[in-house]
């Protein structure tokens, strides 16, 4: 059962194109000027099972892609990574922010390899407010980085995203 502080569906800030937005309940960062600070308590939110977001997702067949947001979903992760694998065998893309690295998650528990399994874009790291930048495109802070997933399971190390559809180049 997951955890929500809420579901957007037609979000165009957490990623490129039309986008649902999932937002994870429960956070341990608590991250000095967090732009979703009411998601912090563990104990509050929605429950709803990943078949049941799946359900809200495909009711918009403009939407092809799902990022996965905060609260922490990594502080989730077996039931994240329970509907990352449901996106990923309907071809959606899917993304994730974290205020972990991908370093820690690497060597992190079971469950948040099996969530990052499920993860095409990671934009990772902390919310830092002394870094805070409006001119970044899908992420807050310059110390956040956007890595391409599947090649930093591969190298065991950050790499980051290519596509000029992320990095705000169309």
């Amino acid at each position: 059962m997951l955890k929500l502080a809420g579901i957007v569906g037609d979000s165009i800030v957490d990623g490129p194109g039309l986008r649902t937005t999932i937002f994870a309940q429960g956070c341990p960062h608590h991250c000095e000027g967090c732009h979703n600070p009411e998601t912090w308590n563990m104990t509050g939110g929605t429950e709803l099972e990943p078949e049941a977001v799946m359900e809200i997702v495909t009711a918009n067949p403009l939407c092809r892609g799902v990022t996965f947001s905060g609260g922490e979903p990594f502080a989730q992760a077996k039931e994240f990574a329970r509907l990352g694998r449901l996106l990923k065998e309907k071809g959606y893309e899917v993304a994730s922010y974290s205020g972990y690295t991908i370093e820690e998650l690497l060597h992190g528990t079971r469950d948040q390899r099996m969530l990052l399994e499920t993860i095409d874009v990671l934009i990772d790291g902390r919310f830092e407010l002394s870094q805070r930048s409006l001119e970044l495109n899908f992420r807050g802070s310059t110390n956040q980085r956007v890595l391409n997933v599947p090649e930093s399971l591969k190298q065991g190390r950050a790499v980051n995203v290519t596509e000029p559809r992320w990095l705000g180049e169309y």
